[in-house]
Parts: structure tokens; sequence; C-alpha cells
């Protein structure tokens, strides 16, 4: 999930699926990485260099924090009604990246009926300036407990990928930013949408405070998904709006520390 691949604007969502997505007060603020500002955000394939220097494994940004144990569950139902599971893990361990920049590896477990269907490794790392960077993924697909692909993995530095934001420091509606690149398996974009403007009711809670994106894919234009960050937790809700997705949203959150 977490990476959650799609979106739309706010007037096209259904919100019965929501679960309660509605207006609240907000706030705004203004986004930048470690070297740019925000209208500087990577974008489509424009290549980047990162000095690991400005890196850290740290990653506090009150978006999405990832200190090390953190758990997060996810239900996901497709649209008909199809549910899997998905558990994300933050580990102890951690991955230089061939670009230089020492990440954090996110564990990223998908089953149904108590099956793997996906298992993928992520790699995080925060610039000095608090934006989350996505350096890739070694992903693994499952059919009877057998690999049968690693399609979608790709490493920054390696084979012409290059890293993405996954979290602005300081979002702002309408700022966009890729997500990552590598050109035919992996071309996520996202734009903010709004910044305290919405409340969600999820299983493991209610949340007010929330960061709401539009990510869009290119590779499979059709597809679009709204994802909900609340302060302090991390994505909390993902609702496709176009190209037959359905909904994932939290379950159980246990922050690590």
């Amino acid at each position: 999930m977490i990476r959650m691949r799609h979106a739309l604007a706010l007037s096209a969502v259904p919100l019965a699926l929501a679960g309660g997505l509605v207006a609240c007060g907000g706030d705004s603020g203004s986004g930048a990485s470690a070297s740019a500002p925000a209208s500087e955000l990577p974008q489509g394939a424009e290549p980047v260099s990162l000095d690991p220097a400005e890196f850290t494994t740290t990653i506090d940004n009150p978006w999405w924090p990832m200190a090390p144990g953190s758990k997060w569950v996810y239900r996901e139902t497709d649209t008909e009604g199809g549910e899997q599971r998905v558990v994300v893990e933050v580990t102890g361990k951690t991955k230089r990246i061939a670009n230089g920049v020492e990440a954090v590896v996110v564990r990223d477990t998908v089953t149904e009926d108590g099956e793997p269907v996906e298992v993928t490794d992520d790699w995080y790392a925060q610039d000095a300036a608090g934006n989350i960077w996505y350096l890739g993924e070694d992903t693994a697909e499952y059919e009877d407990g057998e690999v049968v692909s690693r399609s979608g993995s790709f490493e920054a530095g390696v084979d012409g990928a290059q890293p993405g934001i996954i979290m602005p420091a300081d979002p702002t509606a309408g700022m966009s930013y890729r997500q990552e690149y590598y050109e035919g398996e992996a071309e996520d974009r996202a734009e903010v949408v709004s910044v305290g403007d919405e409340q969600v009711e999820v299983p493991a809670g209610h949340y007010t405070d929330i960061v709401m994106t539009r990510d869009l894919v290119p590779l499979e234009p059709k597809i679009q998904e709204l994802k909900m960050f609340a302060r302090g937790v991390g994505p909390v809700l993902a609702v496709g709006v176009s190209g037959g997705l359905g909904i994932e949203e939290l379950i159980e959150y246990a922050p690590g520390g």
C-alpha cells in the first residue's frame, strides 16, 4: 500500500467509500527540498544529485514518522468486495543505496487468506529540510507460495533510476512532485490537494489533521487515487477514484521508538 500509486480531485471522491471524509478547517505551509524551493521538487524524469551527508535514517516528518518498530495494518477491499491484509513495518535495517544515501528499510507484506501476495522492501531517507525521499524497492509477487515476478523493483542510481519525494517537509496545497522514476517500470507522481481541510474515520480511529494527496500513474493514466496522511501517524486511508481501485483503510497502528 503505502506508496499507494494513484488519485483525483476532491469533487470526484466517493465519500461513502471513504467512511466519513468531511471538510473541517485547515492550514497551509510552504515545502522545500534540501537545496531547492517547493517549485523545484523533483519532476518527471529529471535527474537529481543528492548529497548523502544531507540525509538521515531518522525519519521524523510529522506526516509520516518512521521510527524503528512502527507498524501499520491495513484492510484493502477491491471493487468486487475481495479483501487483502497489508502490514507495513519499519525494520531496524538500513541499506546504502547506489547513489550513496543510507536508507531505512520498510517491509510491506500483502496477504490474502493468510497467503503471501506481494512482499516489498521499500527504501526511505529524510533530507536536512525534512522531506522524505523514496529511493527504490525490492519487490516480489507470489502465486501458490512461489515468487512469480519482481517487476517494479528499482534502486536510485542504477540503470537510470531516480529518487523521488514521498512526503514534503511542509506540504502545501498545489505542490507537485514525482515519487519515483524508473523508465517503463515506476513513474508515479503526486500533488497535494489539501492540508488540514479534511477529517477521516477508519477502523483505527478518527483523524482530523490530514494531508490529502492526489496520486497519478503516468504508466496507467486511468488509475487515480486519493491518499490521506494523519499528523503523527502517516497514511490512514487510500481511496481509488478511477481505474477500478477500491479502498485501503488503517485498522491498527503501533508507533515505534
